[in-house]
């Protein structure tokens, strides 16, 4: 979980738009599968991925210029 979760920060670190939609949706997926076996809490899940999404998703807008 923690790997993809880095990927994905990279790809948004980096503005790599062409790539970071595919491994957020990678690194949610991994983040929802823990959440749901108790790995991590399911409000600390909730969390990592409006991070994420709130991270990936202002780059992505800021490349669009929307």
């Amino acid at each position: 979980m923690k790997t993809t979760i880095k990927k994905a920060l990279v790809a948004v670190k980096d503005k790599d738009t062409a790539n970071i939609e595919a491994v957020t949706k990678e690194a949610i997926a991994y983040i929802d599968r823990a959440s749901s076996k108790g790995v991590i809490h399911k409000n600390q899940a909730a969390r990592r991925v409006s991070r994420l999404a709130k991270k990936a998703h202002k780059v992505l807008t800021e490349s669009t210029g929307s």
